[in-house]
């Protein structure tokens, strides 16, 4: 049921500034952010996307908009896609946080983390998760079970959407590691998700270009059976 590209956004000012941006007002992408980010035309151009979805927050509608001019389309804003709520932890500097005693149990117990005056990362997850269900049901209705469509969030956030897909626990998403501008690649079917890419930062994307139907058959689907032996 589609094939979701999910894009971090590009660097930003936060990011360089060692800062806990969340949800702050006025994180604009930096100049290496910026050039990301028209990199990511180039990078996704053999893919016929239906469809960009975006994080409410600056940063991610500047990393897509290249994209949705370079394409004629016109970004849809989900709040699902939101960053964390962090909180009173918002704006912190992130040597300072690490001292806080909840800094262990973001790290090592992530599904009990709950910021003060925050969100806690398992609701994170399931905001996200239901956010990614809604719109890939939403795609694949309106253009197809072959969609090609990108949303464009923020790291913990792609991470928990990814964790889920790997069907792995909350805990373990700290694994995962999802760069600035990276690329993830979720197929979704109907019955389970498979992973294709996981903070891809350019590597060949033409395997993604869904398949095009054969005469006299039923619409491209994709299959839910994982292929034994591995693909090929």
């Amino acid at each position: 049921m589609t094939t979701l590209i999910l894009l971090r956004h590009g660097r930003s000012s936060a990011n360089t500034a060692g800062v806990l941006a969340g949800r702050s007002p006025g994180v604009e992408l930096d100049e290496t952010g910026r050039a990301q980010a028209e990199k990511v035309i180039e990078r996704l151009a053999p893919l016929p996307l239906t469809e960009i979805v975006s994080s409410p927050l600056t940063r991610c509608q500047q990393t897509v908009a290249p994209l949705a001019a370079a394409r004629g389309l016109t970004p849809v804003i989900d709040p699902g896609l939101s960053e964390v709520d962090y909180g009173t932890w918002t704006g912190g500097v992130l040597t300072t946080l690490a001292k806080e005693p909840l800094w262990k149990v973001v790290q090592a117990h992530p599904s009990a983390a709950v910021f003060p005056e925050g969100e806690g990362l398992a609701a994170v997850q399931a905001r996200a998760v239901a956010a990614v269900r809604a719109n890939a049901a939403r795609i694949a209705a309106e253009h197809g079970p072959t969609a090609v469509w990108l949303a464009c969030s923020h790291g913990d956030v792609i991470k928990a959407v990814l964790a889920d897909a790997l069907a792995t626990h909350l805990d373990n998403f700290q694994r995962i590691v999802v760069d600035t501008c990276s690329v993830s690649v979720v197929h979704y079917t109907e019955t389970r998700p498979f992973v294709a890419r996981v903070n891809d930062l350019g590597g060949d994307l033409t395997s993604l270009i869904p398949p095009k139907p054969k005469r006299r058959r039923a619409p491209a689907r994709r299959s839910s059976e994982a292929v034994v032996g591995g693909s090929t």
